[in-house]
This record gives C-alpha cells, sequence and structure tokens, in this order.
C-alpha cells in the first residue's frame, strides 16, 4: 500500500452578493471549490448568497495548516478579514487584540441553587 501524499489545500475567502465573506479550504483545486460554490453544488451558507467572488487565497504546504489557518480566520472580526483581504499588515496587527476573554478562559457561570 502506497504513502498518503499531502498535496496541501488553500485557504479562501469569498465574498458573497450580500456582503457577507465566507471562509473556506479548497483541496482538490481552488477554481473547482469556488465553481462548486458558485453552482450550488454543496447547498449550505453561499448557495443562499450567490454569486460569490474569490478575493483572497493562500496556499499551504499541508492540509492540517490550511484547515488550522481556516479556523483561525473564521473567528476574526470583519474588520480584521478585509485587512488580510488587502493586504493592509498594519490594520491587520492593529485589530490583532482580543475583544473579550477566550471561551475557554471566562469564569464558570454561576449555578442558582434554587
Amino acid at each position: 500500500m502506497g504513502a498518503i501524499v499531502d498535496g496541501g489545500a488553500d485557504l479562501y475567502i469569498l465574498r458573497c452578493a450580500d456582503g457577507h465573506y465566507y471562509v473556506g479550504t479548497a483541496r482538490n483545486g481552488l477554481e473547482r471549490r469556488v465553481a462548486e460554490h458558485n453552482s450550488g453544488t454543496f447547498g449550505g451558507y453561499t448557495s443562499k448568497r450567490l454569486p460569490v467572488r474569490l478575493v483572497f487565497s493562500q496556499h499551504f504546504g499541508s492540509i492540517a495548516d490550511a484547515v488550522a489557518a481556516e479556523r483561525q480566520v473564521k473567528g476574526w472580526s470583519r474588520a480584521k478579514k478585509e485587512a488580510l483581504i488587502a493586504g493592509d499588515w498594519n490594520a491587520l496587527r492593529a485589530s490583532a487584540g482580543r475583544r473579550g476573554p477566550h471561551p475557554s478562559r471566562r469564569a464558570p457561570a454561576e449555578r442558582s441553587s434554587g
């Protein structure tokens, strides 16, 4: 049995017709994945916001790295995503501060004894 080769993947950001952004990864070609979004092949978020337009992409050498970047960018504010899209590294750094504590670092909610 042959070894599995990780050919990498692309992180991408789409701008939907309604102005929202969608962040995803493409493992089998970026052009193909964008076409799948625009044809509504898999339904979901973008299928109700057509057409979509590719506004950012970055290739990663491994699928794991692309998925990790996707998860990170999905958690970003709109302003931070737009700074990435524009390549505005100063704005990206300026918006890097957290707006609040990470959910895993929040104090547990108090329970009523009632």
